[in-house]
């Protein structure tokens, strides 16, 4: 009777609740009474053909039993072959693949989505994990790639730049060239190592923000100050509209924000562009508005520039390491903002910043 026992089973419905089969219960209820019933029917009869026999009675009875207990001991074998051995191997051999690093594995559920049992929940888990690890293993094998080339790439021009200046014949002019190419590279280099760190703080939660009362105004007027050469030596429009505000977050994060979004602003906006930064607010909210007339993106990469060393331009002929939007998301998610993007391919891009003001 051992494969009635488990009269219950767990069933998902709708609203994802867990619940009781009306069917295992049903069945269990059956054996019980078809045991009861048959032992009790040998009984009668056994005692009515031998008028009373008291041993040929209890030995009919215990026969009934015995071959009641072995039938209901082979259907759970059965059941038991169907329905725990069989998934419980197939979770092993997913489970061996997923340790051998085989993140391909896919369990289909055995039963339909409204009649799941234990095991197609634990299915449905190991295809979400695999799932998550495949993702994580591309992402961790693209990191690798990109850091690879993000550093190889000025260390080789850092080597060229210190043989030729180890030279004698070397002009004035040129060893000036070559020291100031090995600057711009060296800074390249410690921009790159500063936004990995920053960014596996954010990440691991190791940076908490000071917040505070601060003024949002001055902020952005300060931080757009710092690239106004910059912004004329590309001979650039620059087009500023904020209203004063004060807010309720952390000056150091936002300043990290709007440097990367300015900077990008600037690096993306051919020569004689115009960039407009304007701040804006409602009751509750602060809106911070950095728009440039440059080169824009597509609606494809739209959807990947804040995920870690993504680069629309995959030359990399443009410079950057596809860190900058991937840590602004951070910071924008770890203060409660939001951020957004509006471009057209030739036309430019808007981002959007949207901060409560308490």
């Amino acid at each position: 009777m051992a494969w009635a026992t488990r009269w219950y089973s767990v069933k998902k419905n709708k609203d994802g609740f867990l619940g009781f089969s009306l069917l295992g219960f049903f069945l269990f209820s059956i054996t019980i009474g078809l045991t009861s019933s048959g032992s009790i029917a040998v009984y009668y009869l056994v005692n009515k053909a031998t008028n009373g026999n008291t041993l040929l009675v209890g030995l009919a009875v215990f026969a009934t039993i015995l071959v009641g207990g072995v039938l209901c001991s082979l259907a759970d074998l059965y059941r038991r072959k169907k329905m725990v051995e069989s998934p419980v191997k197939m979770i092993l051999n997913a489970t061996e693949k997923i340790a051998s690093g085989d993140f391909s594995v896919k369990l289909t559920p055995m039963h339909d989505y409204y009649r799941y049992d234990e095991y197609d929940m634990i299915f449905e888990n190991i295809n979400t994990m695999t799932a998550e690890l495949e993702k994580n293993e591309l992402l961790k094998n693209d990191f690798i790639s990109n850091v690879s080339h993000e550093i190889k790439t000025p260390l080789a021009v850092i080597q060229n730049y210190a043989k030729a200046l180890s030279s004698d014949i070397l002009s004035t002019e040129k060893r000036e060239q070559y020291l100031s190419g090995l600057i711009v590279q060296t800074q390249k280099l410690s921009n790159l190592i500063t936004n990995i760190l920053k960014l596996n703080k954010l990440e691991n939660q190791e940076i908490v923000p000071e917040i505070e009362e601060i003024d949002l105004a001055e902020l952005v007027r300060v931080t757009t100050l710092q690239y106004e050469n910059l912004i004329e030596k590309k001979n650039l429009e620059l087009v500023c509209d904020i209203d004063e505000m004060k807010i309720v977050s952390s000056a150091s994060l936002l300043e990290i924000v709007l440097n990367n979004l300015i900077s990008n602003a600037i690096k993306f906006t051919d020569e004689g562009g115009k960039i407009t930064i304007s701040l804006k607010q409602n009751k509750t909210h602060a809106f911070i508005r950095v728009k440039d007339t440059g080169a824009g993106i597509s609606n494809e990469v739209g959807q990947h520039i804040f995920e870690k060393f993504y680069q629309g331009d995959t030359s990399h002929s443009i410079e950057g390491n596809g860190l900058g939007l991937a840590l602004v998301k951070k910071v924008i998610d770890l203060i409660g903002g939001e951020i957004s993007v509006e471009s057209k391919v030739g036309k430019g891009s808007t981002f959007i910043i949207k901060l409560r003001k308490g």
